[in-house]
């Protein structure tokens, strides 16, 4: 009898590990869920859990954007190609990167139920793409293979991969707000362009009849086709005052008209167009951002489900998560976190020391995870173990205190500004060129003195931005000045390149001096904050880029060509005898071209900043044709009136948020711990300077040679930086949010139903 009891007991015990085991995998997939905001209905089976873990790893992210990268970059070897390649080659690796797609998509769908995948509008839009690009890349074969013209037109599909994978949730979120503005945005868009047309009509009768001629020689308003253009360009005031010249000139009284147009249009209509795109953009984020939050509280109360614990007495007690469970989940979710961290995080979310988490606590272990906590250590000084005697006497804690001080660092910022006017002096003057020295002398002084205060690992630890970009500038300032004096001396070649570059990266330390003021510290630290929410908006402009850069070079491609300046004949007209005499030649604009990708790009942005946009359009319709301009006006309306107006709009709001921004209840409990513990460092010893706004991790506290040598564990907010963009979007609209705690779309087994956040 016992002998048999003994294996079943084992064998349940191997049940129940490889169960917990799985239930951590579970909570440790919906708490990663919840901390990074993704919103996937996975299988819960072990299987597809374990797959689903697999699918979110780092390192497979990073592949996947590295073959989207390299799939986007293929536009540099096709034709028209900045280098030539054949095209088999560049179809190859296309046909690579397509592969390891189809198997993250495969990947994808282990991990999710089958009619989930089916009804998703990402999937079977990223189905679509790889199977009209491998029809694109048959077909196009076939044809070259032939010598028949062949036209890759799937190339216009490749940066929707970017939009439609897994990852690419916050660009979705960004279009889709997008979309569901458009129809209040149509509505202004249609009554402005009504408006461009009466003034259009009104232009063509004031002007066509007069015999009017424009600085080129051309018929001024001659038909309303070119009267409508033209007056487009105007509200973007590209051509103002050229375009109201020839009429100014006949009569003053027509200035008026003019003046009324840029009032009503460019004034009025403009802002009304921003003021539109903020309200629906803002109202159509606030709702997905509400639904981001249901989300991640949904995810979270599902790991609670799986982790809780009854009372050991079999009582109705409230359920709750032990020590052991919670620590387990957090070493999952986070292997890289400190153990002092982790028990930090323990003391915040069990406030009462009861040994476990009730699911109100557990709840906000998501956000936890997403501030930022830097790790202090204190470390001994060397030169305190070598020789303690002197290190600590009186005029070595004299000179420590000397250098910690504020006046140190004024006195350094003084002379780093009297060092960049020398620079901007005639290096020539010998007076100039000591003062060189004495200013490497200095700088050298100010590193010793450094290092002599403080523990050599922790001056030069992986975060410490500052030390290492004085070090570096330093010391390549001095290896130049070196080498540039004995090349002098010697007669022979003095690479005066190599040290003007390092005499602007010197300049560049002037930016500690603006961090030491607090109000331009502060708009810094903004732009830094919010610099991940601007990224997404990096990629929509790239998506929107590729797009059009593609067509542009299928339908200009070769029609205006770039010469040197002793070229021949061909420099005057840009290679092209139609533009000969053209505004567009006689500024030198033949290198703003489609004749690859990277030309293509850079005329792009060219058209975003506006100024002598209609320029360049009239030289791409002079080659062409003058429906060409339709090219350009839905390229400004997309770029510069939708996506521009959003992109100010996001930033207006991201920045008033941070700008005002005070510590939220966690981030104030969490200092309250840390006060509570006696783990904190003096604020004043740590400034809210541009450093912390950039570091993430671990840190090292100066040691004082008066204090005691043995090591110590501090701990600090490492910055109000946010994670992830999702993060600051909560942020953004928490004070608008419903306050939902999960409660509401749970049935009796525990599972939730996932929000819906639409298409896309």
């Amino acid at each position: 009898m016992t002998s048999t009891s003994r294996p079943d007991a084992r064998a349940c015990a191997e049940q129940d590990a490889k169960s917990q085991e799985e239930d951590l995998e579970l909570a440790s997939a919906y708490v990663s869920d919840a901390q990074y905001n993704r919103n996937v209905f996975f299988d819960t089976s072990p299987r597809a859990v374990r797959l689903y873990l697999l699918y979110n790893r780092r390192l497979a992210q990073v592949l996947l954007y590295f073959f989207i990268l390299l799939d986007l970059s293929l536009a540099l070897w096709e034709e028209p190609a900045v280098v030539h390649l054949p095209p088999w080659a560049t179809m190859l690796v296309e046909l690579l990167c397509l592969h390891v797609f189809a198997l993250r998509l495969v990947h994808y769908a282990k991990v999710i139920p089958r009619d989930k995948f089916w009804k998703d509008p990402k999937n079977i839009c990223m189905i679509a793409i790889l199977a009209l690009t491998l029809v694109d890349m048959i077909v196009y074969g076939a044809l070259h293979a032939a010598g028949c013209y062949a036209l890759r037109w799937s190339r216009v599909l490749r940066p929707l991969l970017l939009v439609n994978v897994t990852e690419g949730r916050q660009l979705r979120r960004a279009i889709r707000s997008i979309r569901n503005a458009l129809p209040q945005i149509l509505t202004v868009f249609l009554l402005f362009i009504f408006s461009i047309l009466i003034f259009s009509l009104m232009a063509l009768k004031l002007f066509s009849k007069r015999g009017l001629k424009t600085s080129e020689g051309a018929a001024y308003f001659s038909n309303y086709a070119d009267a409508v253009f033209d007056l487009y360009v105007l509200v973007t005031t590209a051509n103002s005052p050229d375009v109201m010249m020839p009429a100014y000139d006949a009569s003053s009284a027509f200035a008026l008209f003019f003046i009324v147009y840029i009032l009503v249009n460019t004034f009025i209509f403009m802002s009304v167009f921003l003021a539109v795109v903020f309200n629906n953009y803002k109202k159509y984020l606030k709702e997905e951002v509400r639904l981001l939050v249901r989300a991640k509280r949904h995810k979270m109360a599902r790991a609670f489900t799986v982790l809780q614990e009854r009372p050991e007495d079999g009582g109705a007690g409230e359920p709750r998560v032990s020590r052991a469970s919670w620590s387990r989940l957090v070493r999952s979710v986070q292997p890289d976190m400190g153990r002092a961290h982790t028990e930090l995080l323990w003391s915040v979310s069990d406030d009462r020391n009861r040994g476990a988490v009730d699911k109100t606590a557990f709840v906000q272990l998501a956000d936890l995870l997403n501030i930022q906590v830097m790790t202090l250590k204190s470390r001994p000084h060397p030169l305190g173990r070598l020789c303690p005697a002197f290190y600590r006497s009186a005029p070595s804690r004299l000179l420590c205190r000397l250098v910690r001080h504020r006046a140190f660092a004024v006195a350094y910022d003084v002379i780093i500004m009297i060092n960049a006017v020398f620079i901007g002096l005639d290096e020539d003057k010998p007076s100039v060129a000591y003062s060189e020295w004495a200013f490497l002398v200095l700088y050298l002084l100010e590193i010793l003195l450094k290092l002599y205060v403080t523990e050599p690992r922790s001056f030069f630890a992986a975060h410490c931005f500052w030390n290492w970009f004085d070090t570096i500038i330093v010391v390549c300032a001095l290896v130049a000045t070196v080498i540039n004096s004995a090349l002098q001396k010697s007669g022979g070649y003095t690479s005066r390149q190599i040290l003007d570059i390092v005499f602007i990266l010197r300049v560049l330390r002037l930016i500690r001096v603006v961090d030491r003021i607090k109000r331009f510290r502060t708009i810094m630290n903004t732009l830094i904050r919010i610099g991940p929410a601007i990224l997404t908006f990096g990629q929509l402009i790239l998506v929107v880029y590729y797009v059009f850069a593609v067509v542009g070079m299928e339908l200009f491609k070769g029609k205006v060509k770039f010469e040197e300046e002793d070229g021949g004949p061909a420099a005057a007209d840009c290679g092209n005898p139609l533009l000969r005499g053209s505004a567009f030649a006689r500024l030198g604009y033949c290198k703003n071209n489609f004749n690859n990708v990277l030309n293509a790009f850079v005329l792009l942005v060219q058209l975003t900043v506006v100024n002598q946009w209609h320029v360049l359009s009239s030289g791409f319709s002079a080659v062409t044709h003058k429906s060409a301009r339709i090219y350009f006006v839905l390229f400004h309306i997309t770029v510069v009136i939708i996506i521009i107006n959003i992109f100010v709009a996001f930033v207006l709001e991201a920045f008033f948020l941070e700008y005002t921004l005070d510590k939220s209840n966690l981030h104030s409990e969490l200092e309250k711990k840390i006060e509570e513990l006696q783990l904190g460092v003096a604020q004043e010893a740590l400034e809210d300077n541009l450093v912390n706004a950039m570091e993430t991790s671990d840190q090292e506290q100066p040691a004082d040679p008066s204090e005691s040598v043995e090591p110590k564990l501090m701990f600090k907010i490492a910055s109000k930086r946010y994670r992830t963009v999702d993060a600051l979007l909560q942020r953004l609209f928490e004070a608008d949010l419903e306050q939902e705690d999960g409660d509401d779309a749970h049935d009796a087994n525990g599972n939730f139903a996932n929000p819906s956040f639409g298409s896309a």
